[in-house]
């Protein structure tokens, strides 16, 4: 079981995912699971419907993501899909920006503390 500051960690990096999956294309929110857990279900930990879409509508509050509806052709109903508005465009710009400096930035101490346990 893993202790609670490395779930916040990843829930807290799990918004800037989310965004970055909806960058590179229009899509709904059984493919963002199906993509979430294929590529970092290992690492991020299994994505449920119960956190992704509560993120996903705290986002489109926010103004950074726009829906539409359009007809499932596997079940006739209907499918909500998710794209960008350009103020998610700019947000994500800075969020991956200050991903690259925060990454950074942390390696370093990560290296110079194995470094001083050799």
């Amino acid at each position: 079981m893993e202790n609670k500051t490395v779930r916040q960690f990843k829930k807290g990096s799990l918004e800037m995912v989310l965004l970055c999956l909806i960058a590179q294309k229009e899509t709904y929110g059984y493919e963002l699971l199906t993509t979430l857990n294929d590529k970092a279900g290992s690492v991020l930990g299994w994505a449920r419907e119960g956190t992704v879409y509560p993120i996903l509508y705290r986002l489109q509050e926010q103004g950074l993501l726009k829906t539409r509806m359009a007809p499932s052709p596997a079940n006739g109903g209907m499918k909500k899909y998710y794209s960008l508005t350009p103020q998610g465009e700019e947000a994500l710009g800075q969020l991956t920006s200050f991903w690259e400096d925060f990454s950074r930035c942390v390696d370093g101490f990560v290296q110079e503390y194995k470094e001083a346990s050799r």
